[in-house]
């Protein structure tokens, strides 16, 4: 995919009231955009020692180095965390997020220079628009220039571009899903605040608190009534009728300190926001993963009530992730 400005658009979103994931002081976050191509990647840059864990749920998962998240693994602390299009080909936006934080002096000490450490996690987007745009490196370069620590610019953009919700009988039945992301604060001396960004290519339906679909499985192209996903399932995948590649990805932010044995709880807590919001959630269709991180910059929190938040700030950045897809796509 190409890389002129025509086709790559980076984004900054200026609502008055932060309560997006770059509420959590230090965290920058930027978009890289193709409209023409309906793809797209974001980047989270981390301020220096963020510790993190991750959690993989789905039978379809995307990534790349996530495996030094786990606990035990040598090197604890990432550099940014990426989310984006364009399937296992969307990987190669990770080089530029690379090379751009090397430049910089950024990255893992070693004898040979600094080696920067970028989990990536992708989703698929190729039937979204042309199956030849995939973010590439000069995307993923182009989402670190544009990265803010203004709130998130939601909706329609970076990872978010080519997503849809409810795909399970093609992209023509689908409704527009999008990126989206949420903040709780804890007041009190020792509060903390937990923040949510989640990009939503969900093969459930997204519902909201009662039950109701916000997006999902249409009942027929350009329909507004929508039919429920888990009713659908089995016939159709007995029929072999269903479309390859549906994920939610998301990342977990709070400024408490937590160490990546907690941070291992929250990611997989967090999943549990995922069922909430989305019916059904971790199918062997999904590749859904979470990231977790704390930047440590208020004193330690209970490893359970963070988790709980992160739950909660997952649900409600995924229903807007959807909302502002569907007003703004």
């Amino acid at each position: 995919m190409g890389s002129s400005s025509n086709r790559t658009r980076a984004h900054r979103g200026q609502p008055s009231r932060n309560d997006t994931l770059t509420a959590i002081r230090g965290i920058r976050v930027g978009h890289a955009t193709d409209l023409h191509g309906v793809t797209g990647c974001t980047v989270i840059l981390c301020p220096p020692r963020t510790e993190a864990a991750v959690d993989q749920r789905g039978g379809a998962p995307g990534t790349r180095e996530t495996d030094l998240l786990r606990p035990s693994r040598l090197v604890r602390h990432p550099h940014a965390i990426l989310l984006t299009g364009g399937s296992a080909f969307g990987l190669a936006a990770a080089d530029g997020v690379v090379s751009w934080l090397e430049e910089r002096g950024v990255g893992f000490r070693t004898s040979a220079g600094p080696v920067p450490i970028v989990p990536a996690a992708v989703l698929f987007d190729l039937d979204a628009g042309d199956p030849k745009a995939r973010p590439d490196a000069a995307m993923g370069r182009s989402a670190c220039e544009a990265a803010t620590s203004l709130p998130v610019k939601e909706g329609s953009v970076g990872a978010g571009t080519g997503c849809r919700v409810g795909a399970l009988l093609g992209p023509s039945r689908a409704t527009k899903g999008g990126l989206g992301s949420a903040r709780i604060r804890v007041p009190g001396k020792h509060g903390f605040q937990v923040a949510a960004l989640f990009a939503v290519n969900a093969l459930g339906d997204v519902i909201d608190e009662a039950g109701r679909i916000l997006a999902g499985l249409r009942s027929a192209p350009g329909s507004r009534r929508f039919l429920d996903t888990r009713t659908v399932l089995a016939k159709a995948l007995a029929k072999r009728r269903s479309t390859f590649g549906h994920t939610v990805l998301g990342v977990i932010a709070t400024d408490a300190r937590l160490d990546r044995e907690a941070l291992a709880h929250v990611a997989t807590a967090a999943h549990d926001g995922i069922a909430r919001s989305v019916r059904p959630a971790h199918t062997l269709l999904d590749g859904d993963t979470v990231f977790a991180l704390s930047t440590g910059t208020r004193p330690p929190a209970d490893p359970s009530l963070v988790g709980a938040l992160a739950s909660e700030a997952a649900a409600q950045a995924i229903r807007r992730a959807v909302l502002e897809a569907r007003v703004r796509a």
